[in-house]
């Protein structure tokens, strides 16, 4: 029998009582982020906890961080995904408050900026697409790209609201296009760019790719997958050293990262940046305040882009966000970089992971946040998903793939509870969702 841990150490390096009540009070907290109200429930996933902690540590003293792992890990191998996220989603944040790059102010413990949220929301309303019910009517109406046209024209007015308040600031010398994967980066940033362009001011984009670390330095995981959703895959210390030369005038040699080879090359090219001109990092990560450290605040404008698709499934719950992400990724992987989609659905967890720790909870620290999800893109990636969406079975019953599961399981049951649009030649070319079912005038860039 496992003797049941009593002593556990504290951040400072204090040895104090281990107390599981705080552990059932964190696991409910955390529910109660996704309006989960079950006590019972959290009080038996702590017990789990406990469990676990005292099979882990029988010989040492677990810390702060090493509770905090535990209790991620028994959310998820217990099914419980979206705690587990919101758990997470709060750790991340609070260790920002901590270490200082997040403002108390600007910590949201679930990071959701409500604000952006209550607008979507009212535009759903104004336009009868709450629910996937109305917008299978809208797909059945002859009326559906008067849906789509709005949905467009109210993103447009979100990237022209942006590129406004950079022009009413003339000091800055670097904007941020920031946002989780899929989210409609590239596109945005070139739309973001043709508005500056107007008024003398050009992009010139510093591509943080090229710093990625070459493929030898990585851990391989026991499904031979590696890491790269973290900021830490990107040498930080190297973006920065460049981004102060920079703006300060000089010119700097930036390295070439080869794909093919997994291999980064440095001092590959010359990069200089001109007076009219202003520096662009378009990174998943822009938002994390170690990636432009170089850089003075009065300096940066920061743009956050998401996908706030805040529609009701048939059963009466919210979709959700990074469920639309994953699918534009999906097609994206299929389509135009040759993996399987099935590969992108078991990697996810690494992305999801990421997005919880090192993007999400830096949301309210930027200057300004684009809508990137679309009222009508579903039917549409119905349409582009075809029958190639992955059996969920291939991942039942592997405690390391539930992740892959549970979303396999849900987002089956979002496409098939969605009307397919059958012609999608109506989608504009210049629409960001191009950038995943293809076609997109922008794909030359």
């Amino acid at each position: 029998m496992v003797d049941i841990i009593t002593k556990v150490m504290k951040r400072n390096g204090k040895v104090t009582r281990y107390d599981e009540h705080k552990i059932t009070e964190a696991i409910f907290r955390a529910a109660a982020q996704e309006h989960g109200k079950d006590r019972k429930t959290a009080a038996i996933l702590a017990s789990k906890v406990t469990s676990y902690l005292s099979a882990s540590f029988k010989d040492s003293l677990p810390n702060v961080e090493d509770i905090q792992d535990i209790v991620e890990y028994t959310l998820k191998i217990n099914g419980h995904i979206r705690t587990a996220e919101a758990y997470m989603i709060y750790r991340a944040g609070r260790a920002g408050v901590r270490a200082g790059l997040i403002a108390e102010n600007c910590f949201v413990p679930d990071g959701v900026p409500r604000l952006k949220i209550d607008q979507v929301k009212r535009w759903n309303n104004a336009h009868k697409c709450e629910t996937i019910a109305q917008l299978n009517e809208w797909i059945e109406s002859e009326k559906f790209e008067d849906l789509m046209n709005a949905s467009i024209v109210q993103y447009e007015n979100d990237v022209t609201q942006a590129a406004d308040m950079i022009l009413k600031r003339p000091d800055i010398r670097l904007v941020i296009v920031a946002g989780p994967s899929s989210s409609g980066k590239t596109t945005t940033t070139c739309k973001l760019g043709e508005r500056l362009a107007r008024y003398g001011k050009k992009l010139k984009t510093l591509n943080v790719d090229n710093y990625f670390h070459s493929l030898d330095e990585y851990e391989v995981d026991e499904f031979g997958d590696r890491d790269f959703e973290r900021p830490e895959a990107l040498r930080i210390d190297l973006i920065n050293e460049h981004l102060s030369r920079l703006l300060k005038g000089e010119t700097v040699k930036i390295p070439f990262y080869d794909f093919k080879q997994g291999k980064r090359f440095d001092e590959k090219q010359e990069f200089s940046v001109k007076p009219n001109e202003i520096i662009l990092l378009d990174s998943l990560h822009g938002l994390y305040p170690r990636m432009t450290a170089a850089v003075p605040d009065e300096q940066k404008f920061r743009l956050y882009i998401g996908t706030f698709n805040v529609l009701k499934d048939l059963d009466g719950n919210f979709t959700r966000w990074t469920d639309i992400r994953l699918l534009r990724r999906m097609l994206r992987d299929r389509d135009h970089r040759n993996h399987p989609i099935d590969e992108t659905l078991g990697h996810w967890h690494y992305v999801r992971n990421s997005e919880l720790k090192h993007i999400i909870p830096y949301i309210n620290t930027a200057n300004y946040i684009v809508n990137g999800g679309l009222a009508f893109e579903l039917p549409v990636l119905k349409n582009h998903m075809g029958d190639d969406f992955p059996d969920p079975k291939q991942f039942e019953g592997d405690p390391k793939r539930i992740d892959a599961y549970l979303r396999a399981v849900r987002i089956r049951k979002l496409l098939e509870s969605v009307k397919e649009l059958k012609d999608t030649s109506i989608i504009p070319k210049d629409s960001h969702l191009r950038e995943f079912i293809g076609g997109s005038v922008y794909e030359q860039h």
